[in-house]
């Protein structure tokens, strides 16, 4: 019989390596990060200094996804292969997909998937983050090949959110309701008849799941409450029977200030509650920080960088995805200290027009690109560059050569760096 479920990749990783390496690697962002992360161009009033966050880029898991993908293509050569959404949320990763055959299936307004086109013959890529208890069963059940990226740190927080549903707590994600990952571990909760979740986009929705439990002068009405989390709530959710005892846990690539805050005052409005003589804290809240490494290290590298001896850079410039939500706190982390252009790709850096469109840091994803002339100011420049665990180095170079060919200075092509390397 044959197999039809895959998680550990078919040992094709040296073939595709060369491959992997050509498309995504980049001699410019490796002679940088060889001179401490800091490299200078250009002399008097047109140097420009770029410094790059000490942790950028793919992350592992991010790695695992793109290689994973690259080794269906070449393990199925004759077959259709389908993708769940996106591998990752970068454009330039899904493009090279889409070049190779490589199908998307998009969920519609609901988030619900059209499965009706696959059939047994056909492979379909499960992506980094993952996928709903429901599409999951519902592609088993269709006999297809399943090729399984999702990322380890997100399998952490599922076996979490399982653990809240089977013990009777109800998981109060910390994320964002459309977001593919948060859809798929809110999801594990439903393993179990009376799992139970909820799921909140920030402190301020946060407190208002804090001031129904306390029943807060101002708190939402029953009906109130209902509506507005009907989209970001288990089917059948009832607030009176199902906040009296919460897990929190969160998306993976959340800042994690915010998760670790949310977190404290659940549990002390919990404690408000039901608090008193005797009082067990454990029988009502549970927590567990699953901010995953990778977010976590880039969060810390971002912070260094703007927080280091010479001040923050001039200028900040964050690329990746506009749907990846770690690119997208980066970039509201960067803002706090510079000036911050978040770019989806590097071509949004126009040299021979001196423009660029960006999204604001903390724009919705709705939100239109704007479009700034002159935006590299007059003088020597600093330059802060960062990039989503999403963003392969390749671009992170091209984003480099770009801006300084915007200030008139050269860079040695690509192919003449790495014979130099």
């Amino acid at each position: 019989m044959e197999q039809t479920y895959f998680r550990r990749g078919f040992g094709l990783r040296k073939q595709i390596e060369p491959l992997i390496r050509s498309e995504y690697h980049s001699a410019l962002v490796e002679r940088i990060r060889s001179r401490g992360y800091q490299d200078t161009w250009g002399e008097g009033d047109r140097r420009v200094t770029i410094r790059l966050a000490e942790e950028f880029g793919f992350c592992y898991g991010v790695d695992r996804a793109v290689e994973y993908a690259y080794e269906t293509r070449t393990q199925f050569p004759e077959r259709r292969i389908f993708l769940l959404g996106e591998i990752i949320h970068n454009p330039h990763v899904n493009r090279r997909l889409t070049e190779m055959g490589v199908v998307f299936l998009h969920p519609d307004g609901g988030g619900r998937f059209d499965f009706g086109a696959i059939t047994p013959e056909d492979v379909v890529i499960l992506p980094a983050f993952g996928a709903t208890v429901d599409d999951f069963r519902r592609l088993q059940a269709l006999g297809c090949i399943l090729v399984d990226t999702t990322c380890g740190s997100v399998l952490n927080v599922w076996k979490r959110v399982e653990q809240y549903a089977r013990d009777g707590f109800t998981a109060l994600v910390h994320g964002k309701y459309l977001h593919e990952e948060t859809r798929a571990t809110a999801s594990q909760a439903l393993k179990y008849p009376e799992g139970r979740f909820i799921i909140v986009r920030d402190m301020a929705e946060a407190r208002l799941v804090m001031d129904y439990i306390e029943r807060a002068p101002g708190a939402l009405t029953r009906e109130a409450f209902l509506e507005h989390f009907r989209p970001k709530a288990s089917e059948g959710f009832d607030p009176d029977l199902h906040l009296e005892r919460i897990g929190v846990a969160n998306q993976t690539t959340m800042l994690s200030g915010d998760s670790l805050a949310i977190a404290a005052e659940v549990a002390q409005s919990l404690e408000r509650r039901y608090g008193g003589e005797g009082y067990d804290a454990a029988a009502h809240f549970r927590s567990f920080d699953t901010i995953c490494s990778a977010t976590q290290e880039r969060q810390d590298a971002v912070e260094k960088l703007v927080a280091g001896p010479d001040g923050p850079p001039d200028v900040m410039v964050v690329i990746g995805g506009y749907n990846s939500s770690n690119t997208h706190h980066l970039a509201v982390l960067c803002a706090r200290h510079a000036v911050t252009f978040h770019v989806a790709d590097a071509d949004r850096i126009d040299p021979a027009r001196g423009t660029i469109r960006f999204k604001p840091a903390g724009s919705p994803l709705d939100a239109p690109e704007v479009e700034a002339e002159d935006w590299l100011p007059a003088g020597p420049l600093v330059v802060g560059i960062t990039a989503g665990a999403s963003t392969p180095n390749v671009k992170i170079g091209e984003a480099v050569e770009r801006l300084l060919r915007t200030r008139g200075i050269a860079v040695e092509t690509e192919d003449a760096l790495a014979a130099t390397a």
